[in-house]
């Protein structure tokens, strides 16, 4: 299903200036609302770098659930 919309002159311009070659204009919409499907993050890491990434991500949450206890013993203790 399609809709109609009205755009100002410098509005449409703003578009299509943002517009690639190979895009339609729902194409630049869609990718200047921000709104992206996860699907469109596959492949974009190859496997060492997925692992490197899935690594960081561990260490982060240990740190903060470190943290985290830190905190609580703190409050348990004063």
């Amino acid at each position: 299903m399609s809709k109609n919309i009205r755009l100002s002159d410098e509005a449409y311009e703003r578009l299509q200036a943002h517009k690639k070659e190979d895009e339609t204009f729902t194409d630049v919409v869609l990718r200047l609302a921000g709104e992206h499907s996860l699907l469109e993050l596959a492949g974009i890491l190859d496997d060492e770098e997925a692992a490197a990434m899935e690594a960081a991500i561990e260490e982060r949450r240990e740190r903060r659930h470190s943290a985290l206890e830190d905190v609580a013993d703190e409050m348990q203790g004063a």
